[in-house]
């Protein structure tokens, strides 16, 4: 089974994020789900992640991954030369999470926030929770 990423649905550049990793992930290794779904909630509550993660989750071989480390693990399994970014990881996660938080507090002022979660393609559907 592969990962499963969760986002925040409402924010622009999360969801913007979600379609630029579907089309780099032809081996549809990852499935979707928005923080405030369901599915998302239930996904939250089973893995114990801190209610101050709001951004960005990877749940991967029974492990959340948050911040920094779930966006190079995302990297890491997507198509063309995103895997390089993995290198990254060599970073002391105080010194990535750091500015990874800085930009996460402020994606809704550089990129807005939507009402609504984008619903998926009929295409796309098969891979949300």
């Amino acid at each position: 089974m592969g990962g499963i990423i969760l986002f925040d649905g409402v924010c622009n550049f999360c969801d913007s994020s979600v379609q630029f990793i579907i089309k780099h992930d032809e081996a549809a290794y990852f499935k979707f789900a928005s923080i405030q779904s369901d599915a998302g909630q239930a996904l939250l509550a089973q893995y114990e992640v801190p209610k101050n993660i709001d951004s960005v989750i990877l749940i991967e071989h029974g492990k959340a991954y948050f911040e920094s480390t779930a966006a190079l693990k995302i990297c890491r399994r997507l198509d063309s030369f995103w895997p390089v970014c993995y290198i990254f990881i060599t970073i002391p996660p105080s010194i990535r999470n750091k500015m990874y938080r800085l930009f996460a507090k402020n994606r809704y002022r550089l990129f807005g926030r939507k009402e609504v979660c984008l619903l998926p393609t009929p295409s796309q559907r098969k891979r949300f929770l």
